[in-house]
């Protein structure tokens, strides 16, 4: 590993070149993200059907390989392929003016807003922790809270093949100590858990509904890991304030049906997101007020 030391001297010597570097990074992680945010609902329901099929003794339903690199990404409206020129992040919808190369059917808004903020809050975390391990494992666990957001806006599922390794990850990431001791991340873990299925099952047995699904408990558990369970009444308070907010407004001026459900991961992603750079500043201020 000897040969990495000069780089990571000049990367350290030179702040700002570490920051355009990951920036760049950043920009083109966000546009992969889009394919993961798109195209994991899909394999997943593709992979309950074939599930339903087997379980019914019937031949898995045929199509065509469909992976997150297969196949080629093309335009929903027409099926023209995505040319590398088209795959730029940012520049590339600049230049094609929000329409398909082939179509010219107005490409989503959300590309570029995924890409944009990939690419921005990568840059505040090389910023924030500099040329260290530190910044490549929040680079990790800010993309993954990026890629559960979108998909949970769009689907309502915070799907396990994201949710699972994070909680792993954020338990091996703090072996070390990098963010929290790893009897906090332990703990965090439980504690996020059953936090969140305590009130799950409250709620059902008060109202006989479901007020949030099983991916939610597993999103805190992760936040829980990587960040311990000190960070939790933060990212819980966070998450709760937003949420109910945000679903009062939909409410009152969008006319979003009480019956309606609103994805929590957001709120949760977005608080994990605060506690990892305030929530040490957030929770000194709250016991000072209290004082």
């Amino acid at each position: 590993m000897e040969f990495l030391h000069p780089a990571l001297a000049l990367l350290q010597e030179t702040p700002a070149l570490f920051i355009g570097l990951i920036l760049v990074l950043g920009l083109l992680v966000g546009s992969f993200l889009n394919v993961v945010i798109h195209r994991l609902p899909k394999i997943m329901e593709r992979e309950w059907h074939a599930f339903c099929a087997e379980l019914a003794e019937q031949p898995a339903p045929l199509g065509e390989t469909f992976n997150l690199l297969k196949p080629r990404s093309r335009c929903p409206s027409c099926a023209g392929p995505v040319r590398a020129i088209d795959n730029i992040p940012l520049l590339s919808y600049l230049f094609l003016r929000g329409k398909c190369h082939h179509c010219a059917t107005p490409i989503s808004l959300r590309y570029p807003i995924v890409e944009a903020l990939t690419g921005l809050l990568s840059a505040y975390i090389a910023w924030r922790f500099g040329a260290s391990w530190a910044t490549a494992a929040a680079l990790l666990f800010c993309w993954a809270l990026i890629a559960l957001t979108f998909i949970d806006v769009d689907t309502q599922l915070l799907p396990d093949q994201i949710t699972q390794p994070l909680i792993w990850i954020g338990l091996l990431v703090n072996l070390g100590g990098l963010f929290t001791d790893i009897e906090s991340a332990l703990i965090g873990t439980i504690a996020g858990y059953l936090t969140l299925w305590a009130v799950y099952w409250l709620f059902k047995l008060a109202t006989g509904k479901e007020g949030m699904g099983y991916g939610d408990f597993k999103l805190l558990a992760a936040i829980g890991a990587w960040l311990g369970w000190s960070m939790l009444p933060v990212v819980i308070l966070l998450s709760s304030f937003v949420g109910a907010i945000v679903g009062i407004s939909l409410i009152v001026f969008a006319r979003h049906a009480r019956s309606q459900p609103i994805p929590f991961g957001p709120y949760l992603a977005g608080g994990g997101v605060i506690a990892l750079f305030w929530g040490q500043n957030l929770t000194q201020a709250y016991l000072a007020w209290l004082h």
